[in-house]
């Protein structure tokens, strides 16, 4: 399968052989910052989910075997869960952790972030690994690359704003 670019134009997904899809996105911002923005929860509500999708739960304990919760609310009322438990922290540099969606039965995804800071901007590469190519194509089929792209869109801004500022508030 070849990289498709997401609404957006930033966000970059693509499937991997076997059963996993790999999503890359820059940032101009420094690493430090980004992996801040993806593990704190008062950073987190402010950029997760697509838009006029907002975190109404965003639990976070930043630690091997920690859980993680997120549960997300769209402008229609609908609501969507997920979570999982941090396998491996390696700040500000690393993620991994396993994600399930409420509802799934598909089985869990592992997820590993690594972010790259080159020249003060930090590429992030996300890789899921699905239970089989069947649940990985299904994933594909959702709009999940239009909403990860859309809130990535939301991250890039939120990071320009703060790196303006000097960082997180």
């Amino acid at each position: 399968m070849t990289p498709r670019q997401a609404q957006g134009g930033g966000l970059t997904v693509r499937a991997l052989p076997g059963a996993g899809l790999m999503l890359t996105r820059t940032f101009t911002a420094p690493r430090r910052l980004v992996f801040d923005a993806f593990t704190r929860p008062e950073l987190l509500r402010r950029w997760h989910g697509a838009r006029g999708w907002h975190l109404v739960v965003c639990e976070v304990d930043l630690r091997p075997g920690g859980a993680w919760r997120f549960v997300s609310r769209g402008p229609d009322g609908a609501e969507m869960g997920l979570g999982g438990v941090f396998h491996e922290i390696d700040a500000p540099g690393r993620l991994v952790q396993s994600e399930v969606h409420d509802g799934w039965e598909e089985g869990e995804a592992l997820v590993t972030t690594v972010f790259d800071e080159r020249d003060g901007r930090t590429a992030m590469t996300t890789t899921a690994r699905y239970p089989s190519r069947k649940v990985r194509d299904s994933v594909l089929r959702t709009p999940m690359e239009r909403g990860a792209g859309e809130a990535y869109d939301r991250l890039a801004g939120m990071l320009t704003e703060m790196t303006l500022k000097g960082g997180p508030r």
